[in-house]
């Protein structure tokens, strides 16, 4: 498993500040909050056959199966800040965010509804 950047109770904090009221939480909270939830579904998760971008926060690779090494990847997700967090917070179902064009999923094994929300009993 690869070392953590974000230290949990760090990163658990900024991601509940952010919870409790997303319009207000600053640009490094808000970036702290997903690094710590990229690094949560990348723990849960491991792999490399899926890229899971969060741009300009951070980027992830998960979920066992082809090993990428260079180049795009054969599975990308992308999306912004905010609708990752509404995602692993359970604020945001994926089916929607994919419909409503909230996030761009190109590839096989890019449907993380089955592993979301990583957090649904934040307090």
């Amino acid at each position: 498993m690869a070392k953590r950047r974000i230290d949990p109770a760090e990163g658990h904090s900024a991601l509940l500040t952010w919870y409790r009221a997303p319009e207000s939480a600053t640009r490094q909270t808000l970036f702290t909050a997903v690094r710590y939830t990229l690094e949560e579904i990348a723990a849960l998760h491991p792999g490399r056959s899926v890229e899971l971008r969060v741009p300009p926060a951070g980027a992830t690779q998960i979920l066992p199966g082809t090993t990428h090494r260079r180049g795009t990847p054969p599975a990308v997700i992308e999306m912004s800040p905010e609708t990752w967090l509404k995602l692993a917070c359970g604020m945001l179902d994926w089916n929607d965010a994919l419909s409503r064009g909230d996030l761009q999923a190109s590839g096989q094994r890019t449907d993380l509804s089955t592993y979301l929300p990583l957090f649904s009993n934040l307090r």
